[in-house]
């Protein structure tokens, strides 16, 4: 019996050690697959995972190249601004972070999450940007909370600084933070949120010369955020600058002429193409874009009849009124419909069908050859000359001189204007051309349409008798130490292949508008500098004479005036439009004529007694827009 018991507690102390060991045998694998887990399958990102728990990343941000013009004189630098950052691992509730800094700092909240929204998928040791410009108040509140924020930041990035502040605007373009959808496109790729980029302008349009590369600096902290050691680090690199064509003194000038009157100016070497003044007026303040801009700002802008936002020099499609009659006076001789004995008799209008033209002058010019035709501005003249060229021969030289297609200044979203053909209605309306149609088209009204730029490109290729340059605004790129780069030099895109013969025919009427008794553009006379151009109006609506004037501002029509001098040897051509100014002579010439002196000021000898020359002392005094320092007294232009 007792032996039997022996036998049976011995059976059951074996199955205890038996379960036992089969318990601990298990907790044994088990972990030995849990080290496995750690160790060796995942190894990498745990190793991350502790990486990230004690290190800190801070971005330095790279400054952005400078822009000068072409003597040398800075118009956008850099000073430095402060951006709001967190980090996100040493965040532990993130909505309560943000309700508090919403509340202390006055940013909107929605903002705020948005901004942290975007950022997810970047490593929780680098840091999100969510509010850039800030105010140095708002620094020192942040700062004198700082052990309520957890994981704030402030970081110092450069901004643009405007010395001349709107001078240019268009030109120059703003900056501002990479947008989402621009962080998915091509070039991108090494850009992250916070960061900023041109967004229009020659900042947008060399980007990648201006941006510079970012550096930065990777710190180990302990757990309550303080920096241990530095482990890795790499310095920014500044953006190269560029060296502008323009001519910051004839700009000043140009923008100051148009007063408050909206338009557009370009003004162009006739023998490189260079582009030494570029307006688009009203201008903007392009420092307001870097932050976020203010409501009432924003508001105000869209709500201007002018339009200050839009770049009119660029994307404005003008009628280049009376000023296209160059190309038809340059078709007719060069199809051999007239010659410059030439002559028709002008009695204020036309008859063509059932169809009445009528003349600028409704009394007529009486008989006008193509000298006078240019000189008086005479519509009839150039109704006869389009009937008998009709409009595809007229297209025909417009082409020549490339119009009707976008230069290639070098900024985003030129537009091409518009040169009317037989075949383009075809296409467009479905209809066939009517020879009615051709005699406002002969008079650069109808369908016909140019940017400020093509008309500069236009009376350039004209002074200087056949060759279309590309117009272009950089003359080189140089790095931080004023090496070049790359330099941009004079690029014939065309050849009219005009006669000579044909050019000072045109040329020569082209003068008599600026400098003969009764010409047109009178108002553009420079004493010292024989100017020739033309003058022009465009119709913004078609009304009779007497209704004109009583028209609200956006409906009265544009005043148009293209120019080149000096007249023997040209070296400058200008284009001015002058939103609803009416006559070109009376608005637009004198316009011109301030453009003009400024450049042939610039040019003289520099004062010993005070080291500058007139233009730069002209700067300093008080520039009245309704007072231009050009036509003498006496002098009355006609209308166009």
């Amino acid at each position: 019996m007792k032996g039997q018991r022996f036998v049976r507690e011995v059976l059951e102390s074996k199955q205890r050690i038996l379960a036992i060991s089969f318990v601990v045998g298990a907790i044994f694998l088990l972990l030995m697959l849990r080290l496995w887990h750690l160790q060796i399958l995942n190894a990498e990102d745990y190793r991350s995972m502790s990486e990230n728990n004690r290190l800190r990343f801070v971005p330095v941000a790279a400054s952005r190249g400078a822009i000068m013009d072409r003597s040398g004189k800075v118009l956008v630098s850099n000073r430095p601004s402060f951006s709001l950052a967190v980090i996100p691992q040493e965040v532990k509730d993130k909505d309560a972070l943000i309700a508090r800094l919403s509340k202390l700092l006055g940013l909107d909240e929605s903002d705020l999450v948005d901004r942290w929204e975007k950022s997810k998928g970047r490593a929780k040791y680098y840091p999100i940007v969510l509010a850039s410009n800030i105010s140095r108040d708002q620094v020192e509140i942040i700062e004198g909370n700082r052990l309520r924020l957890p994981g704030v930041e402030i970081e110092m990035k450069p901004v643009r600084e405007y010395s001349s502040k709107n001078l240019a605007a268009h030109l120059l373009g703003y900056i501002g933070e990479v947008s989402e959808d621009e962080l998915t496109r091509k070039g991108f790729e090494d850009y992250n949120p916070g960061d900023y980029i041109g967004k229009n302008g020659v900042e947008r349009s060399h980007e990648t010369d201006l941006h510079g590369n970012d550096g930065g600096r990777q710190l180990e902290v302990d757990a309550r955020g303080r920096v241990l050691r530095t482990l890795s680090e790499t310095y920014p690199t500044v953006g190269n600058s560029l060296v502008l064509t323009i001519d910051s003194a004839v700009q000043k000038k140009a923008e100051q002429a148009f007063g408050d009157q909206a338009g557009a100016a370009v003004a162009l070497d006739v023998n490189s193409g260079e582009v030494l003044a570029f307006v688009s007026n009203p201008a903007f303040d392009p420092a307001l874009f870097s932050g976020k801009l203010p409501a009432d700002t924003w508001k105000a802008y869209l709500g201007d009849k002018r339009h200050p936002l839009e770049n009119k020099a660029l994307t404005g499609q003008y009628p280049p009124g009376s000023t296209y009659k160059i190309i038809t006076a340059l078709a007719g001789l060069e199809e051999g419909v007239v010659n410059d004995h030439s002559s028709v008799v002008c009695t204020g209008s036309y008859e063509m069908g059932n169809s009445t033209f009528r003349c600028w002058n409704k009394h007529g010019h009486g008989t006008v050859s193509l000298r006078r035709s240019l000189k008086d501005s005479c519509d009839v003249y150039y109704y006869q000359l389009g009937e008998k060229l009709g409009v595809d021969r007229i297209a025909k030289m417009a082409d020549r001189f490339r119009l009707g297609s976008a230069l290639g200044i070098g900024l985003l979203n030129e537009k091409n204007g518009l040169i009317p053909t037989s075949e383009w209605k075809k296409k467009r309306f479905g209809k066939r051309w009517f020879a009615g149609e051709t005699l406002p088209v002969a008079i650069g009204q109808g369908y016909v349409l140019m940017t400020p730029i093509q008309m500069a490109s236009m009376i350039a290729t004209v002074a200087n008798e056949g060759t279309v340059y590309r117009p272009h605004l950089v003359k080189r790129i140089v790095d931080t130490d004023g090496k070049s780069l790359k330099e941009f030099g004079p690029e014939i895109i065309a050849k009219t292949n005009v006669s000579s013969a044909n050019f000072r025919k045109v040329k020569q009427g082209l003068f008599d508008v600026v400098n003969a008794a009764g010409g047109t553009g009178a108002n553009a006379r420079l004493g010292d500098v024989k100017v020739a151009g033309k003058t022009g109006t465009s119709q913004v609506v078609k009304l009779s004479e007497d209704r004109k004037k009583s028209l609200p501002y956006q409906y009265k029509d544009h005043a148009l005036f293209v120019a080149f001098a000096p007249y023997d040897k040209p070296e400058i051509a200008v284009a001015v439009v002058v939103e609803h100014g009416g006559g070109g002579g009376a608005a637009a010439a004198p316009i011109a004529a301030r453009i003009l002196r400024a450049y042939f000021d610039g040019k003289k000898p520099v004062s010993k007694a005070s080291g500058r020359n007139k233009a730069e002392t002209d700067d300093e005094e008080v520039d009245d827009p309704a007072k231009p320092n050009i036509p003498p007294a006496n002098v009355k232009a006609t209308n166009d």
